[in-house]
């Protein structure tokens, strides 16, 4: 089994090399982009060539993080010293770009899901931790590099979006420690939460629409589950991008435990976005067919029909429930 590494090793590796690449996960959330581009920029500040490598759009309400961090030309990054993932532990998270991250000359994965393993020669998964970003913050710290505004409001955007703004169950003590440590930085908060919180676009009113019509509650209450198809975001004039938030918007019916969102991807495949409430073990069911993440929040991509799926997982949901 590989090892799990200290951050003082994980940063030791990261001085002492000059070109970095980071891989957040497709389908990038608040903390992927967050965690991304803090270390991106603590490491440009350091001297290092850093680049975070993406395959997918930006969601617009993370673009406000990106200056100049994000890339997708592979040529510009084709011999890396170090390929380092981040809120991902597996190469199935961003497949696209896998074969870059094999060629790193060193390969580095930070994470905090509990169904993560160490994969490569270095890794810190820490799933005690809210959120990616705040490894990100515990390893900038334990290195004593410097932190400046922009670097304290990316991780900050980390954490609150994973935390649900501080609202679900993985918030700890720790995650508003490390929010109120941010302040000394003198990031501007308040423009952070209106950028990701009150900045959504009509075409994503639209698709909530039309996945709210798709809804079906079943177990007596307890479960939910609803569905997003290439047509409908075609019709709603929308990207699959605009469905980040969706589940946890599900999981607030009253009386419902288990949310899941199904989405339809470009080759056919569907993934299966999962959030718990107060009861039920959602990363159980992900592991199941290869996904991973949390007992509250967790996912899984399954290469099925949209009808098979969706009675699949209404099955697996009721087993929790004992029906």
């Amino acid at each position: 089994m590989m090892k799990n590494n200290s951050l003082k090793e994980i940063g030791k590796q990261l001085e002492g090399t000059d070109s970095i690449v980071i891989f957040p996960h497709v389908l990038m959330d608040g903390d992927a982009m967050g965690s991304a581009v803090a270390l991106c920029r603590v490491l440009r500040r350091r001297g290092k060539e850093a680049w975070i490598l993406l395959e997918d759009k930006i969601p617009d309400y993370l673009m406000f993080l990106d200056k100049g961090f994000c890339t997708y030309d592979k040529k510009k990054v084709s011999d890396p010293d170090i390929c380092l993932c981040i809120d991902c532990g597996d190469t199935e998270r961003f497949r696209k770009r896998a074969d870059v991250f094999q060629k790193g000359k060193s390969r580095i994965c930070i994470d905090h899901h509990a169904t993560s393993e160490p994969f490569v020669e270095y890794n810190h998964i820490n799933t005690e931790a809210s959120a990616t970003g705040e490894i990100i913050y515990d390893l900038i710290i334990e290195m004593d590099w410097p932190i400046e505004k922009e670097t304290a409001e990316a991780i900050f955007a980390a954490i609150t979006t994973d935390t649900g703004n501080f609202q679900y169950s993985n918030t700890t003590r720790r995650s508003h420690e490390i929010a109120a440590d941010l302040y000394d930085y003198s990031p501007d908060l308040a423009k952070i939460s209106v950028e990701i919180y009150q900045n959504e676009e009509l075409s994503k009113f639209r698709l909530e629409s039309k996945i709210i019509d798709t809804a079906e509650i079943f177990a007596e209450g307890k479960g939910i589950i609803a569905f997003v198809t290439l047509k409908m975001l075609e019709e709603a004039g929308a990207r699959m991008e605009e469905t980040e938030g969706m589940v946890a918007k599900l999981r607030s019916v009253k009386g419902v435990q288990i949310a899941m969102l199904i989405k339809e991807n470009d080759i056919g495949e569907m993934k299966v976005a999962m959030r718990a409430k107060e009861k039920g073990n959602v990363a159980k069911i992900a592991g199941k067919y290869d996904g991973g993440g949390h007992i509250k929040a967790a996912g899984c991509t399954i290469n099925d029909s949209m009808e098979n799926v969706r009675e699949l997982m209404i099955k697996e949901v009721s087993k929790q429930f004992g029906y």
